[in-house]
């Protein structure tokens, strides 16, 4: 099994480039293998690791069909209805409320003494 090469935080060669890079690009990694990765050291924890893929080995991204945007715009619709209440609240409720700010803000009233 072979081990991958690895660099530290911004001295990796032409050629690699992270997800995030090779999205801005308009590429993705296409199934290939990760080819390398970098190495940002830390104090008081393990390194920070980023992966990196080959440019070249990178295909484009698939385009959006209608089909996929429309999923896509269903699923956003159904993070605005409140599972409370059963309204639209007409934003995309917090995961950390699970409700709309009105729901929650009754459930946590202030209690009396």
């Amino acid at each position: 099994m072979a081990t991958l090469p690895v660099y530290r935080w911004r001295l990796a060669p032409d050629g690699f480039a992270t997800r995030r890079q090779l999205r801005a690009r308009g590429l993705r990694p296409g199934g290939q293998d990760v080819a390398a990765q970098l190495e940002r050291p830390r104090r008081r924890r393990g390194p920070l690791v980023a992966y990196l893929y080959r440019v070249e080995l990178a295909k484009p991204v698939r385009p959006m069909t209608p089909a996929r945007w429309a999923a896509l715009a269903k699923a956003n619709t159904a993070r605005r209805w409140c599972p409370s209440c059963r309204r639209d609240a007409g934003y995309v409720m917090p995961l950390s409320l699970g409700t709309c700010v009105p729901c929650d803000s009754r459930s946590t009233s202030p209690r009396s003494a």
